[in-house]
């Protein structure tokens, strides 16, 4: 029974990633889910509770899919605060396609789900990790202009990295994801270095 039980949870998180990810994020139902997923809604809502819930299983989901931590290992493996700015920018650049429409859907359902707001809070926190852990090192190098404070820095690196941004950039001005991703390595490197 519980085999069943794993094997429903698991078609319901893939197929409501799916559904997200072709979608955009935009306008998935629990409904859609259970249909798309030849479930009653009543058995997602068995497993998910809340909308929330499933996001967050769907974003843990397309991680491992997506091979988060194999994608990471460049910025861990960076000797220098410029070579992990340069690894950082070029890991989420690339990864924001992939994950996009989950995100679009917690940046949604944040105002209004609580569940979702601490799956989005969770990811964005990581990032801003990512941004502090990067922003220490150049500034511990001796190579942070001093026109920003490590704090500055970090939160204009983490505002600039947004996937709000990069939505505009990509989606709305046409950028593609190299150009997104070379032209913000390019920037950061010339507004925070010395």
């Amino acid at each position: 029974m519980s085999s069943e039980i794993s094997e429903t949870r698991k078609k319901i998180i893939e197929t409501a990633a799916r559904l997200l990810l072709e979608s955009d994020g935009q306008g998935v139902r629990m409904a859609d889910i259970a249909k798309a997923s030849g479930i009653s809604r009543q058995a997602v809502y068995l497993h998910f509770p809340t909308r929330g819930e499933l996001m967050i299983a769907a974003v843990r989901h397309l991680d491992d899919v997506y091979g988060l931590d194999e994608r990471v290992q460049n910025f861990r493996g960076a000797r220098t605060g410029s070579e992990m700015l340069e690894t950082f920018v070029e890991f989420w650049g690339n990864y924001i396609p992939k994950i996009f429409g989950v995100a679009k859907a917690l940046m949604v359902l944040r105002d209004n789900d609580p569940a979702a707001a601490s799956a989005w809070e969770d990811r964005m926190n990581s990032v801003r990790g990512g941004c502090r852990r990067t922003i220490e090192t150049i500034e511990h190098e001796g190579l942070l202009s001093p026109d920003w404070s490590v704090d500055e820095a970090v939160d204009v690196m983490w505002t600039i990295l947004s996937i709000q941004n990069w939505e505009r950039l990509t989606l709305e001005c046409g950028w593609t994801t190299d150009q997104y991703v070379e032209r913000t390595k390019s920037l950061l490197t010339k507004g925070l270095l010395r």
